[in-house]
Parts: C-alpha cells; structure tokens; sequence
C-alpha cells in the first residue's frame, strides 16, 4: 500500500475546519463529540455540542446529572440511546475509574455506546494511541482509494477497510490522521461529484485513474422503508394534560409523549385505534374529540404520520399520576424531554395557551 499520511497530514494541516472540540482536545470533549457526531453532520452537532459542554462542562457534571436533564439538552439531536448511554458510561467511569476516560482501547470499547470505531477515534485523537477509525467519510475514501468492489458495509468490505485503516495510520499523529480522514471525506470525497482535482491522494487513488469515483463506495441493496400510521392522544382534564414517559429500552426511551400508538388492521379507523392504545396503555377509556394536526417524521429505518386528537376522559374515570405519567400545565411541558413531534404538538399547546 502506498504511504498517504505525508500528503494528507500537510492537506489537514491547511484545511482543517476549526471546530469547537479541536480548539481545546482533551479525553472528556473528544468522547462527547464522537458521541454526537455518530450518524448526524458536523453543522448540526456543533450548537448541541456547545450548549452540552456549557451545561455539562466535565465528567463528574454529567455523571451527576439526572437523565431528564441530560435527555432535555440533547432533544432534537435524535438517536436518544447515545444520550442515555453516555449518561451511563459517566457514571460507571466515576464510580470505577475516578472519572477519567481509560486510555486504552478495549477499556473504552466496554463502555455503553462505544464501538470499535467511536473507540480508535477516542484513543487516537484524544490519547495519541495508533488505533485506527473508520466512519462513513473514511470508508468512502478508502473504498475509492483502494477501488473497493465489495459493498462497504458488508462483512467483506468491512475486513478489507479495518485493514488498510491499519496499514494507512501515521504511528506519529494517529489522532491527526483519523481526522484527516474524516475531513477529506466531508470536503473533497463527497457521496457526489467528489472534487478529485483538489484531493491530496488522487495520485494514489485507484477509482481516480480508472474513473470510478462516482459509482463507489458500493452499496447493498436496501430494503423498502416501512410507513406506519400514528395516532396521539392529547388528554386534557381543567388546565393540565397528560403525558407519560416511554419505557427505557426502546425507541426514544425515557422521552416523555403523548400516549398513543399504531394504526392496526383491526382498527376501523382513527379513533378507534386511539382508544384502543390509551385502554392497553393507560387502562382507562377515552372520548376522542378534533384532530389537532398531522405530522410527518422519518426515523433511521421507518416513516410515520402521527395524527394527533384533543381528548378527554368521560366522567367517573380518571388516570392517577406516577413517576412515569404526569398531568402537567402547557407552560410545564418545556421541562420534560420529548421527541420532535411530541415537542411539535406540545409547542401547539403552549401557543394556544398563551
């Protein structure tokens, strides 16, 4: 394999964006960084990462937060297990490890929410340790580099990409280089029409001379995106309304929401499927009244279309509170972390309200 790292590193060296967790490195901001930037762009992290590191400035902060109040600063940002889990490795990490991040790569891999690579970019850019990373940038440079056939997700391409993730690190600025990586991917190897006349390593580049570039990385064929239909039910009772927390292992678990749930083919139509939910969720019947808005949301692997209806409870019934349902006013409801259209319906709420 060719040695790319001079090339890259002088490139890294004058086109790196400066970014809020590069301006001050250490263990706890790089961890927290990563974490947020699984799955979701760099312009979209950046606010989030500066409210967090205000709100949560150290370790022990954030370990000694409760769960809501770290649910509540990442709402909007989405994939929710990587706040719970984080959360979590804070406290492990000060009950265990006197609240200092391991320098050690498989010390970090036993931690909730860390992967193989989450890992190797921890250690390597907040540690200097050789360990290599691979996230969706570098392996769209490394399969157009190596003009890699096999689709860059499967077990295959995975092998081949860990591998040459290896062979290609600088031993002397492994962090550097990993974020090079990263950088190339998001500036000049875009997913279309990638700028090879300013990329550093198109001399090296494999689906440069055969003119490859746009048709990799590969890709598996992916299955049809499911569409599910929702309803919401929004129980008022005087001033207040109802909402309950989702259970903790699931999806968006430990958000809180208006209860409700899937359209089945059993249900003859919406409010029926409402009442339905709210008997099997709450144990109570409800009397579903106006629609107070559809909304569309598209999650990692399906689709829904929530409609949500104003209801109320017929006389005689009632739903006591507990830790995991609450009867709370409109202007209350800013203090409980919800997923984006819960908070969308309870935006509705506080706008009438006001």
């Amino acid at each position: 394999m060719p040695d790319i790292s001079t090339s890259l590193l002088d490139w890294y060296d004058q086109n790196a964006r400066q970014l809020p967790w590069r301006s001050d490195i250490s263990p706890y901001r790089t961890w927290v960084s990563e974490i947020m930037l699984q799955q979701t762009q760099v312009d979209t992290v950046i606010p989030y990462f500066e409210r967090f590191i205000l709100r949560f400035p150290d370790l022990p902060s954030l370990a000694r937060a409760s769960q809501a109040d770290v649910l509540r600063e990442w709402e909007g940002l989405g994939y929710y297990g990587r706040a719970r889990n984080l959360h979590k490795a804070a406290q492990l990490l000060c009950q265990e490890h006197n609240c200092q991040l391991p320098a050690d790569v498989e010390a970090l891999r036993r931690l909730p929410g860390i992967g193989r690579y989450t890992a190797g970019a921890i250690a390597s850019i907040a540690f200097g340790i050789a360990a290599p990373a691979l996230d969706a940038n570098i392996r769209r440079v490394l399969s157009r580099l190596l003009e890699l056939r096999e689709p860059a997700g499967s077990p295959a391409g995975e092998k081949i990409l860990w591998e040459a993730a290896g062979r290609f690190l600088s031993q002397h600025r492994p962090g550097d280089h990993n974020q090079a990586l990263m950088e190339l991917g998001a500036l000049v190897c875009t997913p279309k029409a990638p700028g090879c006349q300013r990329c550093p390593l198109s001399g090296e580049c494999l689906a440069y001379a055969h003119g490859s570039q746009n048709d990799l990385p590969a890709r598996a064929e992916k299955p049809a995106v499911p569409h599910f239909i929702v309803t919401a039910a929004v129980i008022q009772q005087g001033d207040k309304v109802l909402v309950a927390q989702r259970p903790q292992g699931g999806l968006l678990g430990g958000l809180w929401e208006f209860p409700g749930g899937k359209l089945e083919t059993s249900d003859p139509d919406l409010p029926a499927c409402l009442r339905r939910e709210i008997r099997e969720e709450l144990g109570v019947e409800v009397c579903v009244g106006q629609s107070l808005g559809v909304f569309r949301h598209a999650y990692t692997h399906f689709r829904i279309t929530l409609h949500a209806f104003a209801c109320s409870l017929p006389p005689g019934e009632d739903i006591p509170v507990s830790e995991a349902v609450r009867w709370v006013t409109p202007s209350e409801l800013a203090g409980f972390p919800m997923g984006k259209v819960d908070r969308l319906i309870a935006r509705s709420l506080q706008a009438r309200a006001a």
